[in-house]
């Protein structure tokens, strides 16, 4: 790889990086005769985590970081001075297949800034997919940027070649993206949106006729919205986030804390760092309504539209309706037992499973994972003692768990010499 290259690879890199979205969808790509490597489920090299946990490294870099569009929350927009490059589609294939062959990446996150036209830009966007697949047999994981505008029939071209593709809402509300990205509308986005979804289905059906139909998207579609650069509320972007989940594709919604890249531009707000306890509780909310069965109104409403900073959504839930406990957790069902705070899934089912044999006492939670510190306020066992949530009242559990104040230990060893009078 000669240096040119890697000036330019280090360059897409840096820009990349402001892109959350590209966790892997941990897709089985096994061996196959004929085919250059397989997934199991430096510069531009990113950790991510498959859904069961492992981890795996992708390149993650753009294409080019030249852009028509002049978005003000985003680093490469087209009035901001900073080096700029584009990689060839030979470039970009050659460099991947050397870094796959040294066992440094196990696939490829590839996006791009939009140049001439949202046509032609995700045309080379697909003609490095289609060549690491066609030509060199690539058989690790591919995730591609769906460009906002681009035609079906290209979006249907990529899902061929990728496991998963993705575009971005960037902003939750179309009079606050059209404040910060005057060239851009939403319509533009859910378009591939329903195109992907149209072509995992159609495959879907496909493959119940044909065995080894192509397979369109395997590990479906993402999206990515920004907290913080503009006025709407956690109920907004979990309401959002909530429509997209009930679509049969969307697999993950990643939410990104705005960080100050633009401080120049006045429609921005002056973080002096993102929101990262906020982009943290709506991850966890996320994760109430994919795998905890609670409902995004639930979570928020009129009178809570931001999930609450001090403690996690699911204690915050459990400490505004105490009147839904205590539970006995050797006679709740399943998705009682989800809501209590410090129970898990896997909690959960362990307890279903375990109680059909004998009753479940406390130290049996302790070794099933429950988080005792939170649950103990709102079950009951046989060996518990009834101090709940109603007894101790909310906001007397509340200021339980609230983690307490950073205090500088004094070691008790060192000498310390007071020089007031």
């Amino acid at each position: 790889m000669n240096e040119n290259v890697l000036n330019k690879l280090k360059i897409l890199a840096e820009s990349a990086k402001y892109d959350v979205s590209c966790s892997s969808s941990g897709t089985v790509r096994s061996g196959k005769a004929g085919m250059l490597g397989n997934t199991v489920g430096g510069w531009g090299i990113c950790h991510s985590f498959a859904e069961d946990g492992r981890c795996i490294s992708l390149l993650k870099v753009m294409l080019t970081n030249y852009c028509i569009y002049d978005c003000a929350y985003c680093i490469n927009r087209r009035s901001n001075d900073l080096p700029r490059a584009t990689l060839s589609v030979t470039e970009l294939v050659n460099f991947t297949m050397e870094f796959y062959r040294r066992n440094y990446i196990e696939g490829l996150f590839l996006s791009s800034g939009v140049v001439r036209n949202p046509d032609y830009t995700m045309e080379r966007l697909v003609r490095v997919a289609k060549d690491l697949r066609t030509i060199h047999r690539f058989n690790g994981y591919i995730h591609l940027k769906s460009i906002p505008g681009a035609s079906r029939e290209l979006v249907n071209e990529a899902g061929l070649y990728a496991d998963r593709l993705s575009v971005n809402v960037e902003i939750p509300k179309e009079e606050n993206l059209k404040l910060l990205a005057p060239e851009k509308d939403h319509k533009s986005v859910y378009a591939p949106m329903r195109y992907i979804q149209q072509g995992v289905l159609e495959s879907s059906e496909e493959r119940k006729k044909h065995r080894h139909a192509p397979r369109f998207a395997p590990a479906g579609q993402s999206t990515q919205m920004i907290v913080g650069a503009t006025a709407e509320t956690d109920k907004d972007i979990l309401y959002l986030s909530s429509a997209l989940y009930k679509g049969p594709t969307m697999r993950r919604v990643y939410y990104s804390g705005y960080i100050s890249v633009n401080t120049y531009d006045k429609r921005l707000p002056a973080l002096k760092q993102p929101p990262l306890v906020r982009e943290n509780r709506l991850y966890q909310a996320d994760w109430l309504m994919r795998f905890y069965q609670f409902k995004v109104e639930e979570i928020v409403d009129d009178a809570y539209p931001d999930l609450d900073l001090e403690v996690d959504p699911k204690l915050s839930w459990a400490l505004r309706h105490p009147e839904q406990f205590p539970i006995d957790v050797n006679k709740a069902d399943y998705e009682m037992l989800l809501r209590v705070p410090g129970i898990g899934v896997k909690s959960a089912r362990l307890i279903v499973a375990s109680r059909r044999f004998s009753k479940i006492g406390f130290y049996q939670l302790k070794k099933i994972g429950v988080v005792m510190k939170k649950a103990q306020y709102f079950i009951t066992c046989c060996e518990l003692p009834m101090h709940t949530v109603n007894e101790l009242t909310p906001q007397g559990v509340r200021s339980l768990l609230l983690p307490k104040p950073d205090r500088k230990k004094v070691d008790e060893r060192q000498l310390v010499l007071n020089f007031e009078e």
